[in-house]
């Protein structure tokens, strides 16, 4: 197989596709320190964030470099928030800033991403996700009855599959009391259980205006859910840990209208065309089997089926009359190998050889016993002088030269510093044990 090798400008935008397509990446906190900045006025900025052990160029753009409330300066700390892409000329990967502030003042942001690693730890990101139905019947849509969410959905709905029935069960999307109410409206949603898809929504605003869609128990309501709900809020910029957990993202609540339906105009077209390559399809096989049965019907096979054995037959003779040539050659071989040896046979007589094994065993006979013989001598000798030198070393051999030993409560006694006066021990000789008391001790050095 020919190997195909690809242009730097090919890999360079694979790569970029991986970088856009990643959701891990598509929104990034980050905190470091301002490095390579140079002030540049009404354009976009360059510079890099760091730390002690590493260094990523960043980018911020006119229109988000304009909002910020303080002055970069080289060597500050900060907060960013963005997202990671490659850029394709150079072939590097940069953080493009979407929000910065100094560090120390962004709480919500650090509980944001607190949050997010513990839900990550857990598997709520990357859980299994459910499949939005094609063709839904019934849409549960929780947001705000009086904003422009509910609006945008449902003219997207009635234009693109008017047949789909939405169901707005109203929700604060916005203040203390809204987590509560949103967490409400799932469960009424589970419980009954007669919507195909669920879209939570609400429009753009600040960190604390969304802050309700970043709360743990909206992300295990909409994680528990078996309903498959669709997320959308904020802006496409703005990703809460509602879009995270949720088994699809959109980006504005049309988007999320149109993934929750599909056009039921272009269904209709679609089906129209499947029937009409279906018919085509049909007809293009009932026309090839017609074409192949009548070629099969003019074959010779049934106007002549004789010839059909033709060369069958021929074939079989021809490996017949090989068969037979075989059998003859291997009949002769076999013939001649037979005839020489029953020739052998004769020649030679098995009497001389039986006479010859006879002599030969008588032999080796004797020849076994002369040796078991000289085997258990030998055997006899070791035997002896194992028992001289075990009795050379027996201690009762020993005590027969006239030496003793003494014990105390049957502990052997192997010093005078051992025994007190009036003290009874026992002395061992060779034939009897004395019974005796200490009178003195007398030790070796003052003799």
């Amino acid at each position: 197989m020919e190997q195909q090798y690809l242009t730097v400008t090919a890999l360079t935008k694979y790569l970029k596709r991986k970088f856009d397509a990643d959701p891990y990446l598509e929104r990034v906190y980050l905190t470091g320190e301002i490095s390579n900045f140079r002030l540049r006025p009404n354009a976009h900025q360059y510079f890099s964030l760091k730390d002690d052990g590493a260094k990523i160029s960043a980018i911020m753009f006119k229109s988000a470099f304009q909002k910020l409330k303080f002055q970069p300066k080289e060597g500050m700390k900060v907060l960013l928030v963005g997202r990671i892409s490659l850029y394709e000329s150079g072939g590097s990967y940069q953080i493009y800033v979407e929000h910065m502030e100094p560090d120390g003042v962004g709480a919500l942001y650090q509980a944001l991403a607190e949050l997010r690693e513990k839900l990550g730890k857990e598997g709520l990101f990357e859980g299994p996700k459910k499949i939005l139905p094609r063709y839904p019947k019934r849409i549960a849509v929780v947001t705000s009855p009086s904003g422009a969410v509910i609006r945008d959905i449902i003219t997207t709905v009635k234009r693109r599959y008017p047949i789909a029935q939405l169901v707005l069960f109203p929700t604060l999307v916005q203040g203390d009391q809204a987590a509560g109410d949103i967490v409400r409206n799932i469960q009424r949603i589970e419980e009954l259980g007669t919507f195909d898809t669920m879209i939570i929504g609400r429009g753009g605003g600040s960190i604390e205006d969304l802050w309700p869609f970043n709360e743990e128990r909206v992300a295990r309501a909409i994680y528990q859910a078996n309903t498959p709900v669709i997320s959308s809020v904020g802006h496409e910029t703005d990703v809460t840990i509602a879009d995270m957990v949720a088994d699809v993202r959109a980006a504005t609540p049309t988007a999320a209208a149109e993934l929750a339906v599909p056009v039921l105009n272009e269904e209709l077209l679609r089906i129209k065309d499947r029937q009409t390559r279906l018919e085509q399809s049909f007809l293009y096989q009932l026309q090839q089997k017609n074409e192949r049965y009548q070629r099969l019907r003019n074959s010779y096979v049934f106007k002549q089926p004789d010839r059909l054995y033709e060369g069958q037959t021929i074939k079989l003779d021809r490996i017949t009359q090989r068969l037979i040539q075989s059998m003859e050659t291997v009949y002769h071989q076999k013939q001649r190998t037979a005839q020489e040896i029953i020739g052998q046979f004769r020649q030679q007589t098995p009497l001389g050889q039986i006479r010859e094994g006879q002599q030969q065993l008588k032999f080796l006979n004797q020849s076994l016993h002369d040796r078991m013989a000289q085997y258990m001598k030998d055997r006899e000798k070791q035997f002896t002088s194992a028992v001289q030198q075990l009795d050379l070393l027996s201690p009762l051999k020993i005590m027969g030269r006239g030496y003793s030993y003494t014990t105390k409560e049957q502990q052997v006694i192997k010093s005078v510093n051992e025994l007190k006066p009036k003290e009874k021990i026992q002395i061992h000789y060779v034939d009897g044990i004395v019974d005796t008391v200490i009178e003195k001790i007398t030790p070796a050095e003052e003799e």
